[in-house]
């Protein structure tokens, strides 16, 4: 495979008034793991969607994409396009697409361009690729998440978007399912309930079409504004027909919309309409003085390291020009140039779960809104 792309909507993620900052987080993402040799927890990309609790009343939300190389680990807030840090239950696509030439992998969201990895491993002719796609949650007690229909495809060497075959896939559930059977032999009866399970529904035929997941409990319904519009022909890309396609059927995009699968391995700016469209604002995460102390309780918990190992300094940050391309406008934490940085050089597991450990992080934070806006660990942070 040289191409993984998913999509689903923003949907909205509530948290209780329980759990430490830092400790309680949701995320539905895509992973492709370009070279599987090293196992499970092999070289990957990952892009996604990501919420965590920053206090009793407060949240950041949005989404991001990460490297996890050879020693080490990047992530980066992706903060182009049309709204993307806002629960509105708009669909937004995630796609991952192979260089040309060399063994990176370019990341793209909503069919834009915003990263490309720097640590991924020669994919050798024959050699299998894995892609992942679902929901994880920290803290599921506290957390509630309605149902999000993940929809995935994968580029084969033919250029060719395909569904994978369902005998190619498998499922995980490690929470178990809502009202299964526990297997207990001490309690036949036993069946995993709210809040320690998910409802998953895996729709297929002979082709893997949709994963549907979701962490049951009571959420607030959001209206579905319409989305911005955008007309005549982008990159090669027939606008009108790319913004009716995000509203009804995204899955179907790489296929229906005329030029839209030639521009991703090329020009890789494809959607006009998410580079024009102005930002909703957010509201603030916290304010006063303690927050910079707050944001780094909060590192100190992500990457498991003590608070008295921290250095925390607050500064200024131009927007990140790769957020930007041409006339479009950024999400609120993009414009946003007050900044929380902590650093630490303690061993760390940074921000993933493969048992490794790490030396030193350097995570920087909005200072207005608390989202966590790129941070590496280990050798990524001296690359």
């Amino acid at each position: 495979m040289i191409g993984a792309f998913g999509t689903w909507r923003n949907v909205p993620i509530t948290f209780g008034s329980g759990g430490d900052a830092g400790s309680v987080q949701a995320s539905n993402y895509l992973t492709m793991v370009p070279n599987t040799e090293g196992g499970m927890f092999a070289n990957r990309i990952e892009v996604g969607l990501y919420a965590e609790k920053t206090g009793t009343t407060t949240s950041t939300y949005g989404p991001r994409w990460t490297e996890l190389g050879n020693s080490g680990g990047k992530t980066k807030a992706i903060t182009a396009g049309t709204n993307p840090a806002v629960a509105d239950s708009m669909n937004h696509t995630y796609m991952t697409v192979r260089q040309a030439s060399g063994d990176q992998w370019d990341v793209l969201y909503d069919f834009n361009w915003v990263g490309s990895s720097t640590d991924q491993l020669k994919v050798p002719r024959g050699n299998s690729n894995r892609i992942d796609i679902g929901l994880e949650v920290m803290g599921p007690q506290h957390v509630t998440i309605p149902e999000i229909a993940n929809r995935v495809q994968f580029m084969a060497e033919n250029k060719a978007w395909s569904r994978a075959a369902t005998a190619d896939t498998a499922q995980v559930t490690t929470l178990g399912i809502c009202g299964q059977s526990k297997g207990l032999p001490s309690d036949p009866t036993a069946v995993y309930t709210a809040p320690y399970c998910f409802d998953a529904k895996l729709t297929d035929a002979a082709k893997f079409t949709q994963w549907t997941v979701s962490k049951p409990g009571t959420t607030t319904s959001h209206a579905n504004p319409l989305p911005p519009r955008s007309t005549g022909t982008f990159n090669g890309v027939d606008q009108k027909a790319l913004s009716r396609c995000l509203t009804t059927d995204p899955d179907a995009c790489l296929s229906s919309v005329p030029g839209l699968s030639t521009c991703v391995q090329t020009a890789k700016v494809c959607n006009a309409a998410a580079l024009q469209s102005a930002p909703r604002a957010s509201a603030p995460a916290a304010s006063g003085p303690g927050q910079a102390v707050d944001i780094g309780a909060r590192a100190a918990a992500s990457f498991g390291v003590a608070q008295n190992t921290l250095r925390v300094t607050t500064g200024t940050r131009a927007p990140d020009a790769t957020a930007m391309f041409g006339p479009s406008l950024q999400s609120p934490a993009a414009s946003d140039t007050n900044v929380v940085t902590v650093e630490s050089s303690a061993p760390n597991h940074g921000l993933e779960q493969r048992g490794l450990t790490f030396e030193g992080f350097r995570a920087t934070y909005s200072a207005s809104t608390g989202q966590l806006l790129d941070a590496c660990w280990g050798q990524m942070c001296r690359s």
